[in-house]
């Protein structure tokens, strides 16, 4: 008996720590790893490489959620002085999404090979207007506008084998002219060749380069003896016409989301990293991206931690592995990301990032379903700490009715979140101290 209530009065300050840590702190070490159950608003977290296990340490599992219908009483959860509002239902696949210089919302929806453009929000919290911009695509993801600035002369859009662009100018919902042939990309997508298929597109803040992100053919395979891979797991850079290809970074397994910091210039992505070496293995992460950096892929992960099933392969590349700056769940799946640059949310937010996470397969306790944020400081520059924002896309037995895909910050200062599980965007707004939540 005294055993039973020593083992429960332990339990019960476990968790009183666990909830101090919520409170107060930051959760670190192996805490730090979690699953939809412990995703909260405002919980922060930091995972370091002495938290990772060895190789194996758990089996693989295929843990893909179950998507289902919305239900009735579910709604996404954010920090108190939030609002959320259902913009936009009844979309096709929506992924990626954008701001253009005039406030109109681009979305890729990709499966369907469009882009539409959502303008305006009503008295009841939707879109105003629905149109589509451009059609006939090939699994459609990536898009910016060109030049930077306010009055941009083109789209630029990321299609699974190419990058081509539409003439366009503010306030355009449809294209206003032929669609124009950039530059060959390599792969091609589930529908040209296998592989990671979506292509993100960010131009440099003076215009002069294009930078397009490009996934890897496989999981981990040994990109030598595949030429398949060649130009993959790689942010590719061109001149803004599609001239002057090269490799600007690479060992990137798959750069899903890249965007330019408007305070720094500095390229940033959202990567997912390999499967099958366990539960905990291996973070995606979020992080700036160097031009002539080498991210370890497929040899090594997170800095000098060699693949296991490439054993001794080029050790004369160890060295040069880059560590991420932010790590995140394993397989959390983490999509698109932007920069918070707008004035709406508390000052504390401004500069930081946001980024949507897809959610986990490859992990027994399932995990991401959520958009988190990753604190910059004001200064350009991460910690290593990340802050779940936008929870609740997943039901108290385990169940996806909602998947993260993409994030944009309006013209009003709101997030804006597509979400491919619920076909549908949330607007996610300030109302001030005390205020919001939930619907």
């Amino acid at each position: 008996m005294k055993n039973l209530l020593f083992v429960l009065l332990a339990l019960s300050a476990a968790f009183v720590q666990l909830g101090a840590a919520q409170q107060q702190g930051t959760i670190t070490g192996q805490q730090a790893f979690t699953d939809y159950k412990g995703e909260r608003p405002g919980v922060t977290r930091k995972i370091t490489l002495a938290d990772l296990p060895k190789p194996f340490a758990t089996k693989s599992v295929d843990n893909g959620a179950d998507v289902v219908d919305r239900p009735a009483n579910a709604w996404p959860q954010t920090l108190p002085g939030f609002k959320v509002e259902q913009f936009a239902t009844g979309l096709k696949n929506p992924r990626l999404i954008r701001t253009a210089p005039n406030g109109d919302l681009f979305l890729a929806e990709s499966s369907a090979g469009e882009i539409k453009v959502l303008r305006g929000v009503d008295a009841s919290g939707k879109a105003q207007q629905v149109q589509v911009f451009a059609s006939g695509l090939h699994q459609p993801f990536g898009i910016a506008f060109y030049p930077p600035g306010p009055n941009p002369q083109w789209v630029y859009i990321g299609d699974t084998d190419a990058v081509v662009r539409c003439p366009y100018r503010n306030g355009d919902v449809k294209a206003r002219g032929a669609m124009q042939h950039i530059a060959d990309l390599p792969g091609g997508g589930h529908l040209r060749g296998g592989g990671h298929w979506t292509r993100d597109i960010a131009f440099s803040k003076d215009g002069k380069k294009m930078w397009v992100s490009v996934g890897s053919h496989s999981n981990h395979d040994d990109s030598d003896n595949n030429p398949v891979e060649k130009d993959r797991a790689d942010v590719l850079e061109f001149n803004p016409d599609g001239s002057g290809q090269r490799v600007y970074a690479s060992g990137i397994r798959n750069a899903v989301g890249i965007a330019v910091d408007p305070k720094t210039g500095e390229l940033w992505g959202s990567v997912n990293e390999r499967d099958g070496l366990g539960d905990n293995l291996v973070p995606d992460y979020i992080t700036h991206i160097q031009d002539g950096g080498f991210y370890g892929w497929p040899w090594y992960y997170m800095g000098k931690n060699q693949d296991p099933e490439l054993k001794d392969k080029h050790p004369d590349l160890k060295a040069r592995v880059i560590t991420p700056d932010v790590l995140l769940q394993p397989h959390f799946a983490s999509l698109e990301m932007t920069f918070y640059d707008a004035s709406k949310f508390p000052a504390e937010y401004k500069g930081d990032i946001f980024a949507a996470e897809h959610g986990s397969w490859n992990r027994a306790p399932r995990s991401g379903y959520e958009v988190i944020r990753v604190p910059l400081h004001q200064t350009g520059h991460a910690s290593g700490e990340y802050q779940d924002f936008l929870t609740g896309f997943v039901t108290a037995d385990g169940k996806a009715w909602g998947r993260p895909v993409g994030v944009a910050v309006g013209n009003d200062g709101a997030l804006y979140v597509s979400d491919d599980g619920s076909n549908s965007i949330w607007r996610v707004a300030y109302v001030g101290d005390g205020k919001g939540s939930g619907k």
